[in-house]
C-alpha cells in the first residue's frame, strides 16, 4: 500500500505542474475550439437537453495542510482562483472538499475527487466512469483525493450538439458494499450519480457538475403505536467538550412537527421506547425483535433486523448499542424505558426485470432506495422474579437465550411503531463553471 501510495504522489505531482500549466495559460476570452474527433459514432440523440437547476453548492475549504493539492499556477490570484472553483488561503490555491471539474482548451476532463466530498466519506478506488476501461484510471491518488484525467472523447464520454454547443458528456458514479439479511437488504454506503459536461460554446468552455436523481422531501407520515407504549426518537446533541453523546442525546425528543426526521447514511439514530400511564415501579418494559422496514407497516417486506430476542442483531457489521437507563438517568421509573442506537443505512432494491431471463427478477440488481424507514418493536411488560431480572441475556448459546425468554412473565405484547424517518441523499460539494 505505501509503494502505491508513493507511486500515486509521484504521479500527481506530475501531473499538478501540467495543470498548473493549463491552467495558468487558459484565457476565457479566447479559448481553441476543440478538435473533434474523426468521425465521431452520433449517439442516440436525447430529447433536446436543457440547461439542468444546479443545487447551492457545500464548498468546504477546511483542508489540512499535509492534503492540499496545488489548483492553478503559483501566481495565481484570489479571484482567479475563485473563478476555477479552488479555495484560496492567502498564499496558495488548493482544491477543496468537493467534486472538481475543469475542462481544458486541449479537449480533456480534469476531475478532482475529494474524499471528504460526502458524508459519509466517498470510498475513492469504488469511483468509475462510464467507460470503464484502464485509461479511466485516477492519473494521481492520495488518501484524500483521486484525480482524473482523459480525452473528452475517451471513457465512454457522449458528444451531443445543439445550435452553437457542443457538449461532451460522462457519468461518474460510485459503488457500494450491501449487506444481506434473512429478509432484506441494506446499505450504509454514500452512492452518488454526477453528470460530468464540458460545454463548448462558440469562443467559450464551460464545465458543469450536476448532482443525478435527487429525492424531494416527502410528506409526513404518522404510524403510532396501538398500545400505550411508545417509541419516540431522541435529538439532544453534545456543545460541551467533554460530553458524552449517548448520554445528551435522551435529553431531549423529536416531537410531531419535527418529522419526517432526515438522516444522512450512518448517522446515529436514539431510540427509546417507553411505557405510558403507568406507575408500578415493579415493571420492567422489555423488546422482543425490534426491526425496520421501508413503510409504515410492521409486517411489510423488506425488513432489516436491528435486535433479537432485546439484544443486538450479530449478523450486522455495524451492531446496534444498547443504552442503559438506570437511577442516574433522572427518571421517576427508568425500568420502564428501553434504549438503544442504530447508524443510519437505506433499503437496498434486488430483483429488477431482466429481459435476457425471460422477465425473471435478477437477485444480481442492487439499488439503494435512498427514501424512507420506519422503526418496529415487539414490547412487553415483564414482572421480575427470584430467577429472572426480566434483562436480556445477550451473546450467549442460544438455549441460554431461549430459557431465559421462556422463564420471563410477559403479561402484556404489543407492537410499536416510530414515525418516518427520511434518507438524505450524501451531502456534497459541487462547483459551477470554470469558464
Amino acid at each position: 500500500m505505501a509503494i502505491r501510495l508513493i507511486c500515486g504522489c509521484l504521479l500527481a505531482l506530475v501531473l499538478f505542474d501540467y495543470l498548473a500549466d493549463a491552467q495558468y495559460l487558459y484565457q476565457p476570452q479566447q479559448p481553441q475550439q476543440p478538435q473533434q474527433p474523426q468521425q465521431p459514432q452520433q449517439p442516440q440523440q436525447p430529447q433536446q437537453p436543457q440547461r439542468p437547476k444546479q443545487t447551492e453548492p457545500f464548498h468546504s475549504c477546511e483542508v489540512e495542510e499535509r492534503y492540499k493539492i496545488q489548483c492553478g499556477a503559483p501566481s495565481i490570484s484570489a479571484s482567479e482562483c475563485e473563478a476555477i472553483n479552488c479555495c484560496f488561503d492567502g498564499r496558495t490555491c488548493f482544491y477543496g472538499k468537493s467534486v472538481t471539474l475543469q475542462c481544458t482548451k486541449d479537449a480533456q476532463f480534469i476531475v478532482v475527487v475529494a474524499r471528504d466530498a460526502t458524508l459519509p466519506n466517498i470510498d475513492l478506488e469504488s469511483v468509475t466512469f462510464l467507460g470503464g476501461d484502464q485509461n479511466c484510471s485516477p492519473v494521481g491518488i492520495t488518501s484524500a483525493f483521486a484525480i482524473y484525467q482523459f480525452p473528452v472523447t475517451a471513457c465512454g464520454t457522449v458528444m451531443m450538439e445543439e445550435p452553437g454547443v457542443i457538449i461532451y458528456e460522462n457519468r461518474m458514479s460510485s459503488s457500494y458494499e450491501v449487506s444481506m439479511g434473512p429478509y432484506g437488504y441494506i446499505t450504509r454506503d454514500s452512492q452518488y450519480e454526477l453528470l460530468v459536461q464540458c460545454r463548448y460554446i462558440g469562443t467559450t468552455v464551460e464545465a458543469l457538475v450536476i448532482e443525478v436523481g435527487l429525492v424531494p422531501p416527502p410528506p409526513p407520515v404518522v404510524a403510532p403505536g396501538p398500545l400505550r407504549v411508545e417509541l419516540r426518537l431522541a435529538n439532544g446533541q453534545c456543545n460541551v467538550k467533554g460530553c458524552v453523546e449517548e448520554e445528551v442525546a435522551y435529553s431531549s425528543f423529536y416531537v410531531d412537527s419535527d418529522y419526517p426526521v432526515t438522516k444522512v447514511l450512518r448517522d446515529p439514530v436514539y431510540v427509546e421506547v417507553r411505557i405510558l400511564e403507568r406507575t408500578d415501579p415493579n415493571l420492567v418494559l422489555t423488546l422482543g425483535r425490534c426491526w425496520a422496514t421501508s413503510n409504515p407497516y410492521p409486517h411489510s417486506l423488506p425488513q432489516w433486523d436491528l435486535l433479537i430476542d432485546g439484544c443486538p442483531y450479530r449478523e450486522d457489521r455495524y451492531l446496534t448499542t444498547l443504552v442503559p437507563v438506570d437511577a442516574s438517568s433522572g427518571l421517576l421509573y427508568p425500568t420502564h424505558h428501553r434504549r438503544f442506537i442504530f447508524k443510519m443505512f437505506t433499503f437496498v432494491a434486488t430483483g429488477g426485470a431482466n429481459p435476457g431471463k425471460g422477465g425473471a427478477a435478477d437477485p444480481e440488481v442492487m439499488t439503494p432506495l435512498k427514501e424512507k424507514i420506519y422503526i418496529h418493536c415487539e414490547a412487553a411488560v415483564c414482572q421480575p422474579s427470584l430467577g429472572n431480572n426480566c434483562e436480556p441475556r445477550c451473546f450467549r448459546k442460544r438455549r441460554d437465550v431461549a430459557a431465559s425468554m421462556q422463564s420471563a412473565t410477559r403479561s402484556e405484547t404489543t407492537v410499536v411503531s416510530s414515525q418516518e424517518l427520511h434518507i438524505v441523499g450524501p451531502q456534497m460539494g459541487i462547483p459551477t463553471s470554470f469558464m
